[in-house]
């Protein structure tokens, strides 16, 4: 369980400002980017001061002004669509950052993938370690990166465009990459994370695997 006491809600508007929380060993910060309201977040270790940047969508203006003075030693790319990638050869350009993402959809991105992940590896910034949820159907090389963060931190998983408030993301109607994409976030998510796990999506509200979890009976019904 969090003890974050900061009036951080996840709530954010393109154009407006970001959204902090302050947590033991981890701040976690959300910026709204495009005409796609996309999310980026950058994720400071406390004891180094060294960051990872998840997501350099768009406006690579607006992101430098989000990370600031900050030391960005990592970019994660949560999957190779399009509007999640438009920064990163400007961001990488001006921090020299490692970038990440999953072998499947790396040729997607508009630079190459420094370091290729699959389900299971950790990627670390400063003392802290994320693990790496790979999570089949929105796109084949999607991923969700998970931060145990331990007593009084809790637990944080960053799902790119796989879950949402709401439901999984979007398969385009198609029966099985919809399977897949259900089956993986309940067997990969729901089946390995506490109900108090916040859920950072890539685009909109955050929310957390509580409010999520007595719905996935519905998702499956429904197809989508």
């Amino acid at each position: 369980m969090s003890t974050d006491t900061s009036d951080y809600t996840g709530d954010v508007e393109v154009g407006g400002p970001p959204a902090t929380r302050v947590l033991p060993g981890l701040t976690i910060s959300k910026l709204a980017v495009s005409e796609m309201a996309n999310n980026a977040y950058l994720l400071t270790d406390a004891a180094t001061g060294d960051a990872l940047l998840v997501d350099a969508a768009a406006d690579p203006e607006a992101l430098q002004a989000f990370i600031g003075d900050t030391r960005v030693t990592t970019v994660v790319t949560t999957h190779g669509h399009w509007d999640h990638h438009r920064a990163l050869p400007e961001v990488v350009a001006a921090s020299g950052a490692v970038t990440v993402a999953h072998p499947a959809d790396a040729a997607d991105l508009p630079v190459p993938v420094s370091h290729p992940v699959e389900h299971g590896d950790t990627v670390a910034v400063g003392d802290q370690v994320l693990e790496v949820v790979h999570l089949r159907g929105h796109t084949p090389g999607s991923v969700a990166l998970v931060w145990r963060g331990g007593e009084g931190a809790g637990t944080h998983v960053f799902t790119g465009d796989s879950l949402f408030p709401g439901g999984v993301g979007n398969t385009q109607q198609d029966p099985e990459r919809f399977a897949q994409l259900v089956d993986d976030v309940e067997q990969r998510l729901f089946g390995t994370l506490p109900d108090d796990t916040w859920v950072y999506p890539g685009h909109g509200a955050d929310t957390t695997i509580g409010a999520e979890r007595p719905h996935l009976a519905e998702w499956r019904e429904r197809g989508w």
